[in-house]
């Protein structure tokens, strides 16, 4: 099922042009979004909260292979971007293609930059676009123990000990 969230980057421009004409703030985050945890949930809540309309770019399965490694993603783009979509948090999903979130940041030309914790904000991709315009980045902390390479690690450990009789 393809939702009514999903969005190409043309028609993000104009729905964030609409929202701004309205004195709303468009916010943007980006990510793999792999297999869905608590970090993530509370995470995009926060990002959600900085502003009227939250967009998340998510990288697509050749940009998370590149980022992550050919095992990854876990998930196809496409159920990564319905499970996104289906948040009431979310007003809009799209997936890119490149390495980073750049030009779909330049494009949006977002009101607030979020991203996890886990970037400083001077490596933050997209930072010096939305400060030129006037905009604000946001680090929002990560949730302890919350990742999905972690949530992989116990998935395989408790299948070995399954395996084993456990």
């Amino acid at each position: 099922m393809i939702s009514v969230k999903l969005k190409t980057l043309p028609e993000l421009v104009d729905l964030a042009a609409q929202a701004r004409r309205k004195n709303q703030r468009v916010v943007i985050t980006n990510g793999c979004f792999d297999l869905l945890h608590v970090g993530h949930t509370r995470y995009l809540q926060e990002a959600r909260a900085l502003g009227d309309l939250l967009i998340v770019a998510i990288n697509s399965d050749a940009s998370v292979a590149a980022l992550k490694g050919p095992q990854r993603p876990l998930v196809p783009e496409q159920e990564r971007a319905e499970v996104l979509a289906a948040l009431a948090c979310v007003d809009y999903v799209t997936i890119f293609d490149a390495p980073d979130p750049g030009d779909v940041i330049a494009a949006i030309e977002p009101d607030v930059l979020a991203k996890g914790g886990d970037w400083p904000v001077e490596r933050i991709v997209g930072r010096e676009v939305v400060e030129a315009r006037g905009g604000r980045v946001v680090s929002i902390p990560l949730v302890p123990g919350a990742s999905t390479t972690g949530l992989v690690r116990r998935i395989l450990e408790r299948g070995k000990h399954l395996e084993h009789g456990g």
